[in-house]
């Protein structure tokens, strides 16, 4: 092409390319948006966790909180809810119970919708009916 001619061409090709980073960088805040959401999990009945040290949580879809099983001591598990996005992982709630729950507890949803903590047997040891509770 003559000089003259790639000159003016040459603002309009900018302006193309311009375009389409703005474009590219935008699909790629979309995605970061929805990201969370997409990988957020449901909770839906018959879920369960089982305390055995790992998969023992549940996350918020913010990350801001975490609902499941915290060791406390050797086999002594706390079903609680947490702060987990700060190193500390404070404790904000936690299910009253006598003693700890062992390795191989069980909290799940049953199929009518209840509530329970359940000791490795099946034996339940908190159910979802309480009030009793501890919390910050």
């Amino acid at each position: 092409l003559p000089w003259h001619l790639l000159s003016c061409i040459e603002p309009q090709i900018s302006s193309l390319i311009m375009d389409f980073f703005l474009i590219l960088l935008s699909i790629h805040f979309f995605f970061c948006f929805l990201h969370p959401f997409a990988t957020a999990q449901n909770i839906t009945l018959v879920s369960s966790l089982t305390a055995n040290g790992s998969n023992s949580s549940w996350v918020s879809p913010s990350g801001d909180f975490a609902f499941g099983f915290r060791s406390i001591k050797t086999n002594g598990y706390l079903l609680a809810i947490w702060f987990d996005k700060i190193p500390e992982k404070t404790i904000v709630w936690s299910a009253k119970v006598d003693a700890l729950a062992e390795e191989g507890s069980k909290v799940q949803f049953t199929t009518d919708g209840k509530f329970m903590l359940l000791d490795p047997s099946g034996k339940q040891i908190w159910p979802w009916w309480s009030c009793l509770c501890h919390h910050a």
